[in-house]
């Protein structure tokens, strides 16, 4: 029996475009470290790991990516996605969202839009294994719901959010593009006899996933846990672990989608 493929994409955004997000920077320290250790996580594990720093994050090159690894992975395959950087959300023309906006990753030239993400993930073949580790705020609608805006984070830490004003100046100044990019998108759909996925996200939805001075808090943890590949345990274990070892500002949130039962019951980042 021919050992089961592992694919790996890892995005990791310290700074965006100030040109498309109406001057705004939104300077991170560690998002790039979170990149490079969940790549050496796939890395060790036999993965085959692309990894997109700040100026080549953007959306064609994770478009692009998401879209090579659907076609080549087939039943019984892993993909594993993470993403670090400013999460933000744009008006929702398409009518698809209950709370009339849609949730967006900040890559460095232009937001994508959950449904871009979910769509591209829900392609993949039936059987495929699908993880995404997610730590940005807010950590919803990219695999899924909206969130009000987060609690005030602790002191010395950054958030990894656009603010409230520059994400609506940042839509604004790019309404038709936007506007247009959802009119033309399907809404993603979970049908059974998909993939099988598993959403890992690092806050709930009134809190902010933080900016540390190595990785972001939910990485870090990650990073930890998983000890160099000598964890033990299965999915379920490791995501509670990975609670109990957070601080009370930040309680990550895991979704699955598809025939996910026996893919919780294996070793975190098998292929």
């Amino acid at each position: 029996m021919a050992k089961p493929r592992a694919i790996s994409l890892h995005i990791g955004v310290n700074s965006l475009d100030a040109k498309h997000y109406a001057g705004w920077k939104g300077e991170l320290k560690s998002c790039e470290n979170d990149a490079d250790d969940m790549a050496s996580i796939a890395r060790t594990m036999g993965m085959k790991p692309t990894v997109l720093h700040t100026k080549a994050a953007t959306r064609a090159n994770v478009l692009a990516a998401l879209g090579e690894a659907c076609k080549s992975l087939k039943s019984g395959d892993l993909f594993f996605l993470s993403y670090s950087g400013h999460g933000s959300q744009v008006l929702d023309v398409s009518g698809d969202e209950m709370e009339m906006m849609d949730e967006t990753w900040c890559l460095h030239d232009g937001q994508i839009i959950d449904d871009e993400v979910d769509t591209g993930i829900t392609a993949f073949a039936k059987g495929v294994r699908v993880l995404v580790v997610s730590d940005r705020t807010p950590s919803g609608s990219v695999v899924r719901p909206y969130l009000p805006e987060p609690d005030p984070p602790p002191a010395g830490l950054r958030p990894r959010l656009v603010p409230p004003l520059v994400s609506t100046k940042v839509y604004h100044q790019n309404e038709k593009f936007y506007d247009t990019l959802q009119k033309n998108l399907k809404t993603a759909k979970f049908p059974k006899g998909g993939p099988s996925i598993i959403a890992m996200h690092a806050c709930q939805h009134n809190q902010a996933a933080m900016d540390g001075k190595e990785n972001g808090v939910f990485t870090e943890r990650v990073r930890w846990l998983w000890n160099q590949g000598s964890y033990q345990g299965n999915y379920v274990r490791f995501f509670d672990h990975i609670v109990a070892r957070m601080p009370s500002t930040q309680t990550p949130l895991m979704k699955t989608y598809g025939d996910t039962a026996a893919f919780l019951m294996q070793q975190p980042f098998t292929p």
